[in-house]
């Protein structure tokens, strides 16, 4: 069983790095942007590389949709090229030189920081990384300065929102150091109850102490979100009925849209959780989270919006059956 998996979907480790000699990404050239590619190649051995920079718009996007890249990098006018070995990602010339993550289900922080530290320590020796003995690793943006690390979850939350609770926790995340977002990271919204919470501070922090702080809060809204659903559970049929009946609309629907889809996966994913659903587990109901959106699901076509939805509950339906 995958640790959390009934709240925390997954961990990311992010490093930002710049190599020294060159100006910030959006400074660079075509001809310096190859130069950090193949030097960065040449460092990270047994890496798989995907060049992105003449990529198919709809191509890119499923990328992001899979969390494979960030939507900025998918949209990159310049070359920039992603290299892949098991959870690794790296993503190159994106806002920095080197964006390195480490993607792990469920809730892994220790797990996911000691992989990523392996590749950072191949980069960080093979190459000359820009670093400053007051202000630290030297990022483009201000707010990365320190570690220039970020550690987050994903947390599907439903309970302590439709209690209100989450406000509260939110409010208590900021004055902790942590941030809330939505699905994407930054400047976007939360969907499907889905948010993820990573540290704003990278100033006068070790890596360490980012990711033992981090794992307490989590560790703690875990608890909350726990004690929400049994409350929700305890009320009674009335009080969980709209989730059973959540699974009859995914599974039988002839067409559905994509607002429509996470509006229901959130019910039923909840139902699972408080073991009113049983028909599915997350393993199925989360890989059809990526599988349905609409890039991953138009495999390259060009579809209306009439066309994808129609798919989108063939997709469904033939995943629940």
């Amino acid at each position: 069983m995958i640790k959390d998996i009934d709240v925390v979907l997954s961990t990311r480790i992010r490093f930002a790095r710049n190599i020294k000699d060159y100006p910030f990404a959006s400074r660079l050239d075509a001809t310096s942007c190859r130069e950090i590619i193949e030097k960065v190649e040449a460092v990270l051995c047994g890496f798989e590389k995907t060049d992105l920079t003449d990529t198919d718009p709809l191509k890119a996007q499923c990328y992001v949709e899979a969390h494979r890249i960030s939507p900025e990098f998918a949209v990159s006018s310049l070359p920039h090229a992603l290299l892949e070995k098991g959870d690794t990602r790296v993503m190159v010339c994106e806002e920095d030189h080197i964006r390195l993550q480490v993607i792990k289900r469920g809730f892994e922080l220790d797990s996911a920081f000691a992989e990523a530290c392996v590749s950072d320590d191949a980069l960080l020796s093979g190459l000359r990384i820009a670093y400053d003995e007051e202000l630290g690793f030297l990022t483009h943006c201000p707010t990365n300065l320190g570690n220039a690390m970020r550690a987050s979850v994903m947390m599907f939350l439903p309970a302590l929102a439709m209690t209100g609770e989450l406000k509260g926790i939110v409010s208590q995340l900021s004055k902790l150091g942590f941030t809330i977002r939505g699905i994407y990271g930054e400047g976007s919204e939360a969907q499907g109850y889905l948010y993820q919470i990573s540290n704003s501070e990278t100033m006068g922090l070790t890596e360490e102490a980012t990711v033992s702080r981090l794992g307490d809060v989590v560790t703690q809204i875990i608890g909350h979100e726990r004690n929400a659903r049994e409350r929700i559970k305890a009320a009674g049929v009335k009080a969980y009925d709209p989730l059973c009946r959540a699974f009859g609309v995914l599974k039988y629907s002839c067409t559905m849209t994509s607002k429509e889809f996470i509006g229901l996966y959130a019910k039923v994913r909840l139902g699972v959780a408080i073991g009113v659903v049983n028909e599915i587990g997350y393993e199925t109901l989360d890989s059809l989270f990526t599988a349905v959106m609409p890039c991953t699901l138009a495999e390259g076509e060009r579809l209306s919006e009439a066309q994808r939805d129609k798919k989108r509950a063939e997709v469904i339906k033939e995943k629940l059956t």
